[in-house]
């Protein structure tokens, strides 16, 4: 029997009061040089896309979070996920 394949995206980003330098870049020295004034504040994070063969949609998204802790794909202590599974 086959398992039904699924994409899991990962995103970490800085817990809140976490400095963002590179945000803060991309907002000071592109967005707010421009027309885009009412752009406030800009975090940036890093995607992670995950292409998992599991039985069901809890279980691919427990085995990538169990995968992200235990190889330590993220600083729990200035990190935080976000785990999200993709469908069609």
């Amino acid at each position: 029997m086959n398992m039904p394949t699924y994409w899991v995206h990962v995103t970490i980003e800085n817990k809140s009061g976490i400095s963002d330098p590179e945000g803060e870049t991309i907002l000071n020295d592109l967005v707010l040089q421009g027309k885009f004034s009412s752009v406030s504040k800009i975090n940036s994070a890093k995607l992670l896309k995950f292409q998992i063969n599991e039985k069901n949609k809890k279980l691919a998204k427990k085995k990538i979070e169990r995968l992200c802790d235990e190889l330590r794909i993220f600083n729990p202590m200035v990190s935080k996920l976000s785990i999200n599974i993709i469908t069609d």
